[in-house]
């Protein structure tokens, strides 16, 4: 067993080494099938099937996204990958912070794979970008890869991750706490905003964007029946919709939820008050723009979902 050990330790270095220096496109690969026991089951998944333990207790994710959702299905990974990434560039979301005490970091953008290793885990979930290293994750233990999901697919992997953990019961108490928040919600809001447009604008990196029709807040916010914006209430790929100053009128609404991460975008803010367009906008007028965490805003998972419904009591419910 230890002999295993280092060759698979020499062979996830040398693998990381070629890697970092060279990338070869790589066609898909197959995992390689087990057979069942008593101990585990066999899932299909984005590379083929795999024999997953029958109740993992060392779960890695390979993303926050994934993350949440195994958290939102009761189980703390004790690893995750991009966290190191997000408090290296941005701020980590609220609704993350009180979870990640305990869990390792095993890399940013790209898994640790030594890390991973060292971690021991039973099972590691993550998105089908990772596929040039699955042969490696395979290795170190069974593996599962979903096709990446966003904005109204990101519920597809909430399902798919509910499907690997056997937690399908667990999944669809999570998703009636949040209709009956979304119920709870309308209940307070009454027809206040009945007539009313709730606009969206994110600053991120200098640039300045709205989630349009389809996007992951823009369903929360038709769940609860708040309307849109005739300018963002269209379909684009990616349901992202770039905006330039000349064009601020695009965020025109009643309200303005603005989504930031960053010391950089809260001064991208400050500077655009300061513009006569700026002036112009309906939900400034009247004092009713908002700033949001912006990774929270685009978290694509019911943590996340559960954090904006707090933001819409806060600002459009107990709002003085």
């Amino acid at each position: 067993m230890r002999r295993f050990f280092c060759w698979l330790l020499l062979s996830v270095l040398g693998f990381a080494l070629v890697t970092a220096c060279q990338y070869h496109p790589s066609p898909t690969i197959l995992s390689r099938s087990q057979l069942p026991t008593a101990d585990c089951r066999m899932v299909k998944h984005k590379l083929g099937e795999t024999c997953i333990p029958t109740n993992p207790q060392r779960v890695v994710t390979l993303h926050t996204s994934i993350l949440a959702h195994v958290l939102a299905l009761g189980i703390k990974p004790i690893g995750s990958t991009y966290i190191q990434t997000l408090k290296n560039n941005f701020e980590i979301p609220p609704y993350l912070k009180p979870y990640l005490s305990d869990i390792q970091v095993l890399g940013g953008y790209n898994p640790n794979l030594e890390s991973i290793l060292h971690a021991k885990p039973d099972l590691i979930i993550g998105y089908d970008w990772e596929t040039k290293v699955y042969p490696l994750l395979a290795q170190i233990a069974p593996t599962l890869l979903s096709e990446v999901h966003n904005n109204n697919d990101w519920r597809k992997s909430f399902q798919f991750v509910a499907e690997v953990l056997g937690r399908q019961e667990v999944a669809q108490q999570a998703w009636d706490r949040y209709y009956q928040r979304i119920a709870k919600l309308k209940t307070a809001l009454g027809t206040r905003y009945q007539n009313q447009k709730i606009s969206l604008l994110s600053i991120s990196g200098g640039e300045i964007f709205s989630e349009v029709n389809g996007s992951f807040p823009d369903r929360i916010l038709k769940d609860v029946g708040l309307s849109r914006p005739a300018a963002q209430n269209v379909n684009i790929v990616n349901n992202y919709m770039p905006i330039v100053e000349e064009e601020l009128d695009k965020a025109d609404g009643d309200i303005l939820f603005v989504g930031m991460m960053t010391t950089g975008d809260r001064q991208k803010l400050a500077d655009l008050k300061q513009k006569p367009l700026w002036q112009k906008l309906r939900a400034v007028q009247q004092d009713r723009v908002y700033p949001v965490d912006y990774m929270t805003w685009r978290g694509f998972n019911l943590l996340a979902a559960d954090a904006i419904i707090d933001d819409l009591f806060k600002y459009l419910v107990n709002v003085h």
